[in-house]
């Protein structure tokens, strides 16, 4: 049986795969990072699972990122060939794109926001509701084939599954200094309130996340569907 190794395309220094990264260490998986914001080119994959973070940039900036085009063509390989793929906030974005989704601007989001999982077929063991930290101000349509597993009030559509990937537009990742590093240009009171809520919620978002890992690092290198039992 091939051993499980986790391929990782990081956009932004500041964003890293935080507790995914930390799991994968845990498990005794081995990881490859690819800086893109470095590379600026995606390398060959020989890993058996495909995780794409998040950043700033926009799906829709193929001509100033072209690493945006190789993703989505990378992605729509693994879909093709039933390999786990996982992506977070930009990641999901980018998977909906390579299903022929469509990228918009809608109300930002910045904090943590109460979720909905409307298809629990796709994420087992996650609660119905629960607190997210979200950092984004594009959403997604669904591509044909898609299936909505995540709803917001504001954002309705917030996770998709489409054969073997699933895309996250929250962030289940993130350590403390990770979050105190994406807010340190918010206006004081904004920090404040937020970090306030980061003691609160965190630590569910870090249980989640492992379950999260659970299904991921679980699933077949090839052949894998996120909605089949």
């Amino acid at each position: 049986m091939t051993a499980t190794s986790l391929f990782i395309l990081q956009h932004e220094k500041a964003e890293p795969a935080g507790i995914f990264e930390e799991v994968a260490r845990t498990r005794g998986i081995s990881s490859t990072v690819v800086p893109l914001f470095e590379t600026h080119e995606v390398p060959p994959v020989t890993s058996t699972h495909l995780l794409v973070l998040g950043g700033s940039m926009s799906v829709n900036d193929g001509a100033r990122y072209p690493f945006i085009d190789q993703e989505k063509r990378l992605i729509r390989s693994w879909i093709a060939k039933g390999r786990p793929v996982l992506g977070i906030c930009l990641g999901a974005q980018m998977i909906a794109a390579a299903c022929g989704g469509e990228i918009s601007p809608c109300r930002k989001e910045i904090g943590w926001v109460p979720l909905e999982v409307i298809d629990i077929a796709v994420l087992p063991g996650v609660p119905r509701s629960f607190m997210a930290f979200q950092l984004h101000g594009e959403t997604f349509s669904l591509p044909a084939g898609a299936d909505l597993v995540c709803r917001g009030k504001e954002v309705p559509h917030q996770a998709l599954a489409v054969g073997s990937a699933l895309g996250l537009q929250f962030h289940l990742e993130p350590t403390e200094q990770m979050i105190r590093l994406w807010l340190s240009e918010f206006h004081p009171g904004e920090q404040s309130r937020i970090l306030q809520d980061t003691a609160r919620y965190l630590a569910g978002s870090h249980r989640l996340c492992r379950i999260v890992c659970d299904r991921f690092f679980q699933a077949a290198p090839r052949g894998f569907c996120w909605r089949c039992p």
